[in-house]
């Protein structure tokens, strides 16, 4: 039975279904077990995270009414990217899709990092005072229109089916949350996780104040990328109790935890010096 109309139809309600569903477990998680104690008012966090997903939700919907999941549909009907072409197999092209496409959102990030005027978009979603789920959507307006035209060009080289772009995006939605979580695991655990999923203590390095450690586990997903590419860090010099979330001169509450501030962040100030590198950190602190 072919289950793409149907998935075509409802992709809105299906992707905000696993999102609210996701989103109150991963919260309550952080209520019963949270990792580590939060530096920020919550409510003024959240107001100002989730206004910037609301925000971005609606000029995605006003900009790209079809999303990722209708230029999956227009590639199919044309026969357009690989997958299409070859027709390869349903059972073979939704991993192949999935995976792909998750390499290929990995390679973007650490283009934000590498770049310089992408950097000045990127330091929003690092500039978070705190570490909880609020901060796996919060991504600056003009990097999200980025991110969706990045993912319009792989689906038309790729050709991937409805289905697999659904997937792709809800996993990458939902693991997000998850990754982002000031959320504890068992430290056995984890360790056997983060061989098939990215977890909490390993992205929770990518955050850290220290540039080495923040171009470090680049992964939202799948953990592969990092340790294939020398990436890979498993914890932070400091700890996860004394590890300073953020950025290094963006401390003001106006700035970082306001949504105003946030929007008008990349337009402030100089990024000098700042490149991805695998400098070793000098042990002075704040010296980058």
């Amino acid at each position: 039975m072919n289950f793409e109309p149907y998935v075509l139809l409802h992709e809105p309600v299906i992707r905000l279904g696993f999102f609210l569903v996701t989103f109150a477990l991963v919260a309550l998680w952080e209520v019963f077990a949270p990792r580590r104690a939060l530096t920020v008012s919550r409510a003024v966090r959240w107001a100002s995270n989730l206004g910037l997903v609301v925000l971005n939700t609606v000029l995605l919907r006003l900009m790209f009414p079809l999303a990722a999941v209708g230029m999956a549909a227009f590639c199919a009907a044309n026969g357009w990217g690989l997958l299409n072409h070859f027709q390869v197999p349903f059972v073979v092209a939704l991993p192949v899709a999935v995976i792909t496409m998750d390499f290929v959102i990995w390679l973007q990030h650490v283009m934000l990092h590498a770049v310089p005027v992408l950097w000045r978009l990127h330091q929003v979603h690092h500039a978070d005072p705190d570490y909880d789920l609020t901060t796996g959507a919060r991504f600056h307006p003009i990097e999200i229109v980025l991110s969706m035209l990045v993912k319009f060009a792989s689906i038309t080289v790729l050709g991937p089916p409805v289905m697999a772009v659904v997937v792709f995006e809800v996993l990458l939605n939902a693991t997000a949350m998850f990754n982002h979580g000031n959320i504890r695991l068992p430290v056995a655990l984890d360790r056997v996780l983060r061989w098939f999923i990215v977890t909490p203590d390993m992205h929770r390095v990518h955050h850290s104040v220290e540039d080495d450690e923040t171009n470090s586990n680049f992964g939202f997903n799948l953990p592969w990328w990092d340790r294939l590419f020398g990436t890979y860090r498993a914890q932070p010099r400091a700890g996860h109790d004394r590890m300073t979330i953020g950025i290094h001169g963006h401390s003001d509450p106006r700035e970082v935890a306001r949504l105003p501030g946030m929007l008008l962040m990349p337009f402030r100030g100089t990024v000098d010096g700042y490149a991805i590198n695998l400098r070793r950190w000098s042990g002075k602190d704040g010296e980058r």
